[in-house]
């Protein structure tokens, strides 16, 4: 199932409607990515007492564009969202990218908002190398067979999610491809959606400044759920943002960035522990 909005921003519900009396779960994904990544995360909390949002980001998916130019801005958006459908209390979930969207939309968020805050896969400062924005670009279809083979853990395909014999590397340079083709930048500016996610990520600056205030405030638990073989996002890059929050950090030991690909049933558990 999925929600219908005055912003044109998909978002899907889990398999059940939504009902924004329930306690909300967000998610967020990443760079090149959609709601999709979170299938099985997003039905296992709607059918356990969970309002779910799993959006589509503008200009990605099945949301309607133009990009929005910056994680701030994307920020805005998704708290937006949550106002739009009466939200009164949320857990925040997401992953690179929109690990990043969730910890700046969480530090703008009225107090009580944001009860949880989870980022998978994440690490601040987020900076990516200037050979692979350049390839992403110039030649976005190379640049997401980069990504895609350092986002897992090993070549081999695992017999995992979505079920025996599925090809994590194929499912997921077809989803980037698919992201990419249908994508819409930032209105005025030529570039793709690739590039476009990749330097917003580059660029953010705030996270520091966004986890003091969440610590201060103390309103907000605040959890990290990180591949231990994470080639992307390495697990000693995110110590510093763990640190800034005072966040429990859940560690996957087998998984890459594809955390939700490669250890389902792994991140679902670190989930259900993140949002007690």
């Amino acid at each position: 199932m999925s929600l219908s909005t005055r912003s044109a921003m998909y978002a899907y519900t889990g398999g059940r409607p939504f009902d924004a009396a329930l306690p909300c779960v967000v998610f967020i994904h990443g760079a090149l990515n959609d709601h999709s990544v979170w299938t099985l995360a997003a039905r296992w909390c709607a059918h356990h007492g969970h309002g779910v949002l799993a959006v589509d980001l503008p200009g990605h998916g099945r949301s309607a564009g133009p990009a929005l130019p910056d994680v701030e801005a994307m920020a805005d958006a998704v708290l937006a969202l949550l106002a739009e459908h009466g939200v009164q209390q949320t857990a925040l979930v997401g992953h690179s990218m929109g690990s990043l969207i969730a910890l700046e939309a969480a530090s703008r968020a009225a107090p009580g908002l944001v009860s949880h805050l989870v980022m998978v896969g994440t690490a601040y400062p987020m900076r990516v190398s200037p050979a692979l924005l350049a390839t992403a670009a110039q030649e976005p279809l190379a640049a997401i067979d980069q990504v895609v083979t350092f986002s897992h853990a090993s070549m081999a395909a695992k017999p995992s999610y979505p079920g025996p014999g599925a090809w994590l590397h194929g499912a997921s340079r077809a989803l980037m491809r698919q992201v990419l083709a249908r994508g819409t930048g930032v209105a005025g500016i030529e570039h793709n959606l690739f590039h476009h996610d990749f330097t917003a990520c580059d660029r953010y600056a705030h996270g520091l400044a966004a986890a003091e205030q969440l610590r201060t405030a103390g309103n907000t638990r605040c959890s990290l759920i990180v591949g231990g073989r994470d080639r992307m996002t390495m697990p000693k890059q995110a110590a510093t943002i763990a640190q800034a929050l005072g966040a429990q950090v859940h560690t996957l030991p087998t998984a890459g960035h594809a955390l939700m690909q490669e250890d389902p049933d792994g991140l679902l558990a670190a989930l259900r522990l993140s949002l007690r």
